[in-house]
């Protein structure tokens, strides 16, 4: 098999997949914290299986000082999940994902504080046009007729704040392998979100219909657990830059479903605010390395 062709064929399946879930997550009533919980079981559970087929143990002697760092970032895979299909409901699919997709402009930011490094003058223009493009996103001038709306791009900021954490806890993480590590943060997902299920909206599986029972299927072991692997497998075949650019996959199609498919409206001040924040942070992604 080429081994050049297949990764990028893997990854962009997989980022295609990831850019459907709003499709499927409106056809599935559960709550959001439900539906986290369920996709989290159904992945871990997929993987659990692959793991051992593959035979592929889990070396919990070298990576036992990173369990809680694991931990930690699995609670917030958890929440980053349950904020963004609480932005679906709230808004279109498509503000949601751009509002999602200001992660990367989040992690620009906090880089220099965790890190101690200098923003160059290229991150600062990139943070500054991606929160131009939030702005244009929002709407501003329509705030007061559309609050649904602007709740739902909150819920997909605060969505990206937790995916801009699970990104900065995943560099502290050196002795774990991506798949060994995704399975891990899954765990850690579950052992959060069970209590705060209980506590909040409970369980209400019995309620699905048929198409709710296989939406919620593909949404667990499709577009996380078989898209997971695939998604991790093609990283390690792929240069950084590549694999940037084919990631804005994801939110490319996620925009093309909204608009063709649930025929949700989008203004030309959305789709220009949806450019910037794609633009810019992949130009930041892509771009040579400063000199130091």
């Amino acid at each position: 098999m080429n081994r050049i062709k297949d990764p990028r064929i893997s990854l962009v399946f997989s980022m295609t997949i990831f850019g459907t879930i709003g499709l499927f997550v409106r056809n599935i009533n559960v709550s959001s914290g439900e539906l986290a919980l369920y996709r989290a079981v159904l992945a871990a559970l997929l993987i659990s299986v692959y793991l051992f087929v593959s035979k592929k143990n889990i070396p919990w002697r070298a990576i036992k000082k990173e369990i809680p760092i694991l931990l930690f970032s699995g609670a917030a895979m958890g929440f980053n999940w349950i904020l963004l299909f609480e932005a679906y409901k709230y808004t279109t699919v498509s503000v949601a994902t751009l509002s999602y997709y200001f992660a990367p402009v989040i992690v620009i930011l906090v880089c220099p504080i965790l890190f101690k490094e200098k923003m160059t003058l290229k991150q600062w223009i990139c943070f500054i046009m991606s929160t131009l493009g939030i702005v244009l996103i929002t709407g501003i001038g329509d705030l007061s007729g559309n609050n649904k709306h602007f709740i739902g791009i909150l819920f997909g900021l605060g969505a990206a704040v937790f995916y801009a954490t699970v990104i900065l806890s995943n560099k502290f993480i050196k002795n774990v392998e991506g798949l060994h590590r995704t399975f891990l943060q899954f765990l850690a997902a579950i052992a959060v979100l069970i209590p705060y299920v209980l506590v909040t909206s409970g369980i209400h599986l019995g309620g699905l219909d048929a198409k709710g029972w296989i939406f919620l299927l593909i949404v667990g072991f499709v577009h996380t657990g078989i898209t997971y692997c695939l998604y991790f497998s093609s990283l390690k075949e792929l240069p950084g830059q590549k694999a940037a650019i084919l990631s804005y996959i994801d939110p490319l199609v996620a925009v093309v479903i909204s608009v063709v498919i649930l025929k949700e409206f989008m203004t030309i001040w959305q789709l220009l605010g949806g450019i910037l924040i794609l633009g810019f942070t992949l130009w930041n992604e892509i771009g040579p390395k400063e000199e130091k």
